[in-house]
């Protein structure tokens, strides 16, 4: 049995809908030294992973509604540094990559020997533990595009306004952006991620918000250099460049 360092307090998050390897996975964290909890769909490991506050998630992919990388996407939004572990019947090299893309940190097929999977969990957390040191020691999550710094974790701004307290959902979407430089995004999209809008959300809230971002680094909002418009697709972030539409 592999045993868990310094593991009392460490909590471990499992989203797995079928109920045998749910619990068998709780169970063996549990003897090994974690406090281990359970969630059966997507929506139910998000409000865990508020209510909880788990150092690792154990996620399936293949979940009743929310699916598990549609969980992995919104947070990621909020947080990149939690170390997350799929677990997933699918174990070809397109799903891997796909997770690896949406920001995995590591990528078990099923079925999976146990001793191994331990293992992969105190590497991740010991890697978690060593990368908050560093984060730490450089003074915060810090994002600097052209005049403009942006503080993740204080949630606030140097920029051409002056300094800025964002909003919780200036951050979320702030994010998204600066985590897809040069990628064009869909409203639709920035809405599922950011905020995890599933419904039938208007898609002027992103406008506003992005008017609302020109006017705090852009030397001229009507010709944004780094919150750049694109005609019947959505928005891209872009850390140089002229002016857009």
């Amino acid at each position: 049995m592999v045993l868990a360092n310094d593991s009392a307090k460490t909590r471990v998050l499992v989203v797995e809908d079928e109920a045998h390897i749910a619990e068998g996975l709780r169970l063996n964290l549990a003897l090994t030294g974690y406090e281990a909890r359970v969630a059966a769909t997507g929506v139910e490991g998000l409000f865990l992973w508020k209510d909880f506050c788990p150092h690792l998630i154990v996620l399936d992919v293949m979940l009743p509604g929310m699916d598990g990388l549609s969980v992995l996407r919104r947070i990621r939004t909020e947080d990149q540094r939690l170390p997350i572990l799929i677990l997933s019947a699918r174990g070809d090299t397109a799903s891997r990559i796909q997770g690896l893309r949406f920001g995995v940190d590591d990528y078990m097929a099923k079925p999976f020997e146990l001793e191994e999977f331990l293992l992969r969990v105190e590497r991740l957390l010991a890697r978690s533990r060593a990368a908050a040191e560093q984060v730490r020691d450089a003074g915060g999550e810090k994002v600097a595009f052209g005049e403009n710094e942006v503080d993740l974790s204080t949630m606030t701004a140097r920029c051409r306004a002056g300094t800025v307290q964002l909003s919780d959902q200036e951050v979320r979407l702030l994010r998204v952006f600066f985590d897809n430089p040069g990628r064009a995004l869909s409203r639709k999209e920035l809405l599922e991620v950011a905020w995890g809008y599933l419904g039938h959300t208007s898609t002027r809230t992103v406008d506003n918000f992005i008017v609302r971002f020109r006017k705090y680094f852009e030397k001229n909002p009507k010709k944004p250099k780094y919150f750049k418009s694109l005609r019947s697709v959505g928005y891209l972030f872009e850390d140089s460049g002229d002016g857009a539409k």
